[in-house]
């Protein structure tokens, strides 16, 4: 079996985390038919939660990028179990939902989720490539200062 994700990934050195645990009641992700629906993500490290706070107050632009792409990272750790191990079931990352607590002064929430839409193309090429919101909201739970969910097809 090929593992060309699998070598992309190894390629960047990126390691995927293992995969988060729910904080309340709902599933990491549901597989219906042919899409896998990922419940949002937080940028969580080894040693937990990191980037906790605002963007625009306390938490940079380039911060909020890394944050994003760790909630990217976590997603693809998701998906990864939804499909077996497999990534290169991965068929196109379909659409993602970026969510950045910040000030009602912030406008650059689009910058902010390029850390994860940047990271789906990094590693699965142009199937990486997909629909987006990326919205400014005040507050998150547990203090992240991003959040995304994604939607994934996969064979």
């Amino acid at each position: 079996m090929s593992r060309l994700v699998d070598a992309r990934l190894e390629k960047l050195e990126i390691k995927l985390p293992i995969p988060a645990a729910p904080v309340a009641n709902y599933v990491p992700f549901v597989v219906t038919g042919n899409l896998v629906f990922v419940s949002g993500q937080g940028a969580v490290g080894p040693n937990g939660l990191v980037y906790l706070g605002r963007v625009g107050d306390g938490i940079s632009l380039e911060d909020g990028q890394k944050s994003a792409r760790m909630c990217a990272l976590n997603l693809i750790a998701q998906v990864k179990v939804a499909c077996g191990g497999d990534l290169d079931r991965v068929v196109r990352c379909v659409r993602l939902g970026g969510f950045v607590n910040c000030t009602d002064e912030f406008t650059d929430q689009p910058k902010v989720i390029n850390g994860a839409s940047d990271l789906m193309v990094d590693v699965f090429g142009d199937a990486g490539r997909h629909a987006r919101t990326a919205v400014g909201v005040n507050v998150l739970p547990l203090g992240l200062s991003v959040e995304v969910d994604g939607v994934f097809e996969i064979s």
